[in-house]
């Protein structure tokens, strides 16, 4: 019985892994951004999502407002940081440490806001149901069928618009894309809304299982890393399948070392990957 809960406890962690890192994923295939402060603006969605609910506004509809907020603010840092260094041609590691340096910025900013004290959601409590044994939380159950839905959603854009074509397109080669007749700033700036969308939402569905902290974004950003390695960097499909498979590894570890070394088994399994199949189990 224990095995089959923490089965489907890591699930419903990976299912909010999953939907963070095809954001980071779709970032690194084609915007080439190792993005350090992706994990800060889950936090930044988390909190919108706690703000806004705590104000008495439904806590879906509290959702939506947060995944506005987050895209402004993505778009902002696109036009500020992103735009600039890349008029400049800058280097990935130049990227990357601007990534984390606004990962600070945002971490800090939400400190001196909200301070640094665990926050909740004003939700009923609803008691979990109990299958043959298994206590099936309702919260969790929530996570996992949105989770689906929004895979569904992006697995559609991906495939059947111009604009997912465009992306696909701007990933395989940004130079030919653009001599193509793409408007590649218009994929850009596209690829962030979607970014952001997935993000703020795992943010807020993160929330419905755990307490909103300033630091949860940053405690996420390493898995979200093995998922991406695990299923191939500038893979959405991937990611996905990496995510759920990190969130399952993690929880299943829970009784043999503690919930302490979560962290731990993500690096481990992110290591094991890139010795032994460096472009992921399901490649590009």
């Amino acid at each position: 019985m224990e095995t089959i809960q923490s089965l489907f406890n890591g699930v419903a962690v990976g299912s909010i892994i999953a939907l963070a890192a095809v954001g980071l994923t779709l970032t690194l295939g084609i915007l080439r951004l190792s993005n350090f402060a992706h994990g800060d603006f889950l936090t930044v969605g988390a909190y919108l999502t706690w703000l806004v609910n705590n104000n008495g506004v439904n806590i879906w509809l509290s959702m939506i407002v947060a995944a506005v907020g987050t895209i402004i603010l993505m778009l902002i840092s696109e036009q500020l940081l992103w735009k600039p260094m890349r008029d400049k041609r800058s280097n990935s590691t130049s990227l990357i440490i601007l990534s984390i340096g606004l990962a600070l910025f945002l971490r800090n900013g939400i400190l001196f806001i909200w301070g640094g004290s665990n926050q909740n959601y004003d939700l009923p409590l609803l008691e979990a149901i109990d299958i043959g044994g298994v206590k099936i939380a309702y919260y969790r159950v929530i996570v996992i069928v949105l989770t689906l839905i929004a895979i569904v959603a992006l697995h559609f854009i991906l495939k059947n618009t111009k604009i997912g074509k465009a992306m696909r397109a701007v990933a395989d080669n940004i130079d030919l894309a653009r001599v193509s007749g793409i408007n590649v700033e218009q994929v850009v700036l596209f690829t962030w809304v979607i970014t952001a969308v997935l993000t703020a939402m795992g943010g807020g569905l993160y929330g419905l299982i755990t307490a909103v902290r300033p630091n949860m974004g940053w405690f996420l950003i390493l898995p979200m890393f093995a998922a991406i390695s695990l299923g191939g960097i500038g893979n959405p499909y991937g990611a996905i399948a990496g995510g759920l498979i990190i969130g399952i590894a993690q929880e299943l570890s829970v009784p043999f070392f503690g919930s302490e070394y979560k962290l731990a088994v993500a690096l481990v399994i992110m290591i094991v990957i890139l010795l032994v199949r460096p472009q992921g189990i399901f490649s590009k």
